[in-house]
């Protein structure tokens, strides 16, 4: 029988020894030597006790820290945006558990950057009661689980780094025994007011889960029902970008030091320019789930660079993982 014990040590059996760490250049240091701030940004882990995952992700987390062999500049923070677990979800509490420290144990054995956490559909308890035999009264249903693995009580922050101000949103709004992509009303009013404390001329970068805009929707959307028109017309699922992104473009022309906006949760490369604003989907530390490649998405992370001057340079970068069986 599957212990939580067993599955952590399935997990981590055989995990590379720590690497050699390059502890990112302070902040202070980073603004006085002109160049720009440096996110790594670490989507979709998905680590579990199967397929090495969590070898993975030590050798993910060796590669972001060895930039320097390579004559660049380390990161001064890793970003990990959502899905850092395979599913909690579905998962009952020992399955949970187990991947949580995983999640623990490769984090504190193999880096020492600071790491800040976006929530992700996947890191939610039991919200799919049926599966996960939750009740919804347990102390760590639902996001509280995630918030204490990423040390804070609420599962969206803000923080100011390298001439930018930075905030970390929780784009997983419950549907059903499910979710979609959508701040609830009490996000929304913090965001707005958290926008109105930034100085105008400080560019602002959003992190979310789910992208806020993305193609990759329509682009394999399945037909609708037709329009009043009677006109063709796509079904979109809510799933996977956010609904409320008219909101979110009505804030944005007001709040025009918005740059860009980070986001996982598709597990593919995307860049969209509009409205002023960078929409940049950062692939998959897992690619498909750790199986193999994802719509030709390698394991892999990005390398965001925010210049003081509000441009936002992103690049992939695969750290050498293929997949186990």
């Amino acid at each position: 029988m599957l212990t939580r014990r067993s599955l952590v040590q399935a997990g981590l059996a055989g995990l590379v020894a720590a690497p050699t760490i390059h502890r990112g250049t302070a902040v202070a240091d980073a603004s006085a030597a002109g160049r720009p701030f440096r996110i790594a940004h670490l989507t979709d882990i998905h680590v579990q006790p199967e397929l090495e995952s969590a070898k993975g992700l030590a050798s993910c987390f060796a590669h972001v820290q060895s930039l320097p062999e390579r004559g660049e500049a380390a990161a001064d923070l890793i970003v990990t945006g959502g899905d850092t677990v395979m599913d909690c979800m579905e998962a009952g509490r020992d399955r949970t558990q187990a991947q949580w420290d995983l999640w623990k144990k490769v984090r504190a054995d193999a880096c020492s950057l600071e790491v800040r956490s976006v929530v992700g559909n996947h890191d939610v308890w039991g919200w799919t009661k049926s599966k996960a035999k939750t009740t919804g009264d347990e102390p760590l249903y639902g996001k509280k689980w995630a918030c204490e693995q990423f040390g804070r009580a609420v599962p969206y922050e803000s923080l100011d780094r390298g001439g930018w101000h930075i905030v970390l949103l929780d784009s997983v709004f419950p549907h059903a025994e499910g979710y979609i992509g959508k701040l609830d009303d009490a996000q929304w009013d913090w965001l707005e007011k958290d926008l109105a404390s930034v100085a105008a001329a400080t560019p602002v970068l959003l992190v979310s889960h789910i992208p806020i805009l993305s193609v990759h929707p329509l682009a394999t959307a399945a037909a609708g029902e037709p329009g009043k028109d009677g006109k063709p017309s796509f079904a979109l699922s809510g799933g996977l970008v956010h609904v409320d992104h008219p909101k979110f473009q009505a804030l944005f022309a007001r709040h025009r030091n918005v740059k860009a906006c980070l986001s996982g949760h598709l597990h593919i490369l995307e860049r969209i320019e509009f409205g002023g604003v960078s929409y940049l989907c950062s692939g998959a530390v897992s690619a498909g789930w750790w199986k193999g490649r994802h719509r030709g998405t390698d394991f892999g992370y990005a390398v965001v660079d925010l210049h003081r001057d509000g441009r936002v340079e992103s690049r992939y970068v695969p750290y050498g993982w293929t997949a186990r069986t």
